[in-house]
């Protein structure tokens, strides 16, 4: 049985995580400051599972975390989620009362203190999750130092992953999520959902659980082809620009158990066609007439220097001439040749915006658009868990993004070195 530390999991996207990976068969290690909290998700805990082990730690506080790491058992996975969202705001006008050091404690220093702690815990290839915001790939002003506590963040889990090739490092950044927090200002009045939503492609909110099954997801092994990347998961708000207000989701999403429909078009390279083939048909048992259809499109592989847009955008055409709501497409994309004449350089990042405008216009029908840029060399079995995460029910509010497994190491990914020969 694997065993995951789940940081402030007394609450929100913490809770959710925990529960959803006690539902999946995991041995569970709880951390808060909040004792009640621990106790409060402990009464909601599956029946089926292992007990969790509960540990009670204020995370700003270096040599509680240092005796965090001796009372843990071994780990496959740490998923660093604790942190502040508010505070700070005075740092720099010489008014702080210490708000701002907590803040700075809490989001950027105790994930690092966490894996340092935790290191001698940690299982060969191991798991680190971490959790930023979209908050950290862009200003949010009157925030104080929200914002680069977690592009400080992002930068330290890409250097971790260099640092560590042997374990998999992955940081999640949500949008808007309907946390406890969330649910207060609106109650209260200090935050419009509306004005909120129309920001979102998606056409509404995440839920915790959303975030909650992405972190499972880069939990597992399944997420090794991500290592030192960043999951920007917020219904696709951080690829949207524009001054109108994007509508409101037409249709609620399925639910996360509803079965995958994968469906495979255009993919003629034989490594890829014969894998995704197997795969699709290890769903088709499983797929009813509820299930989630999800596309996995290869004509862009195969396109000439200079005509990827156009491939995706035949791709597109033929995806929204059978779904009209609630499916997705991914498509599979060749990793740009750095060697491409300068008048075709512009080719690759125009179908890149395509499908960040697509999920602009398509999210409020419940029609999802990511890619996958592959590397020469990538087996393609590698990428069939990260496949059935993007394009199933479980990643319903992640769309507009270009993934690029095995970007952090290759060696891992590529075909063995005698069948390359």
């Amino acid at each position: 049985m694997a065993t995951a530390l789940v940081t402030g999991a007394g609450a929100g996207i913490g809770r959710a995580t925990a529960l959803g990976l006690a539902r999946a068969g995991w041995r569970c290690v709880l951390v808060d400051a909040d004792a009640g909290g621990l106790q409060r998700l402990e009464a909601l805990w599956p029946t089926e599972a292992e007990r969790p082990l509960s540990l009670v730690a204020d995370l700003t506080d270096a040599t509680r975390i240092e005796h965090l790491g001796q009372e843990v058992p071994p780990l496959d996975a740490l998923i660093n989620n604790a942190g502040l969202s508010a505070g700070g705001a005075e740092a720099t006008s010489g008014h702080d009362d210490g708000t701002a050091a907590r803040l700075l404690a809490l989001n950027l220093a105790a994930p690092a203190r966490m894996v340092q702690a935790c290191a001698p815990q940690l299982r060969p290839g191991a798991r680190i999750v971490n959790l930023a915001s979209g908050a950290g790939l862009r200003a949010i002003p009157w925030r104080g130092l929200y914002s680069p506590s977690k592009a400080g963040l992002i930068a330290q889990g890409r250097a971790l992953a260099l640092a560590r090739p042997d374990w998999t490092v992955t940081t999640l950044a949500p949008g808007f999520v309907r946390t406890e927090l969330v649910q207060r200002l609106i109650d209260g009045g200090r935050l419009n959902p509306a004005q909120a939503v129309s920001k979102i492609p998606m056409g509404r909110m995440a839920e915790p659980e959303d975030m909650a099954e992405a972190l499972c997801f880069l939990a597992s092994p399944g997420a090794r082809v991500l290592t030192g990347q960043l999951l920007v998961l917020d219904g696709g708000s951080s690829v949207c620009g524009g001054s109108q207000p994007l509508p409101p989701s037409e249709h609620p999403p399925l639910p996360f158990e509803a079965p995958l429909q994968p469906h495979c078009e255009s993919v003629r390279e034989p490594a890829w066609r014969t894998a995704l083939d197997a795969w699709a048909l290890s769903h088709a048992d499983r797929a009813g007439r509820q299930g989630y259809p999800g596309v996995i499109d290869g004509r862009a592989l195969d396109a000439q220097p200079g005509a990827q847009l156009d491939a995706v955008l035949h791709a597109a055409r033929c995806f929204r001439s059978r779904h009209a709501a609630l499916a997705s497409l991914t498509l599979l994309l060749p990793r740009p040749a750095p060697e491409l004449p300068w008048a075709l350089a512009g080719d690759a990042e125009a179908a890149r915006m395509l499908v960040a405008t697509l999920a602009a216009e398509w999210g409020a029908r419940a029609l999802r658009i990511n890619a996958l840029e592959l590397p020469p060399g990538l087996a393609p079995d590698a990428c069939l868990p990260l496949l059935g995460y993007l394009a199933g029910p479980r990643a319903q509010f992640l769309t507009g993004q270009v993934l690029r497994p095995g970007a952090g190491t290759a060696e891992p990914w590529t075909k063995d070195k005698e069948t390359q020969a």
